[in-house]
């Protein structure tokens, strides 16, 4: 099955975000259908364990254009534990999923991509001041 993917925003000021490569804007989850193959990316806003869960953790995500839910299944956190656990920008390629008006993200494959943060320490890198509960 082909994973979603779309073109990176430009910043308003013509830099580019240190947006991860082959991931779909958080603000565009609801345009692919449900059960539909897609790269999310984000910064780790957070990541729960719930004791009731039976082992299954759920992070929040935070791009530029707003926030996501991944659901991780125990098997698959197994796989992907020290990004997980450690990773403060994670790309998640999984099954889009809706129930209910919310709309999950469910992880296949976790990756750590927290180097590409060293970007925003660039010389040449300018934030516009956006962010994304400023996004229309």
């Amino acid at each position: 099955m082909m994973t979603t993917a779309l073109p990176a925003p430009m910043a308003r000021n013509g830099s580019d975000w240190p947006r991860p490569p082959r991931a779909l804007p958080a603000a565009r989850l609801m345009e692919p259908p449900a059960g539909a193959r897609v790269t999310v990316a984000g910064l780790v806003l957070v990541r729960q364990r719930p004791g009731t869960a039976k082992g299954v953790i759920f992070v929040t995500l935070e791009d530029e254009t707003g926030t996501c839910n991944v659901v991780v299944w125990a098997s698959i956190y197994e796989r992907f534990r020290r990004a997980v656990i450690a990773g403060r920008l994670l790309r998640v390629t999984g099954k889009l999923q809706r129930e209910a008006g919310v709309v999950h993200v469910v992880a296949e494959l976790i990756e750590d991509l927290s180097p590409l943060l060293d970007r925003l320490l660039d010389p040449g890198f300018r934030h516009d001041g956006t962010r994304a509960g400023d996004q229309p």
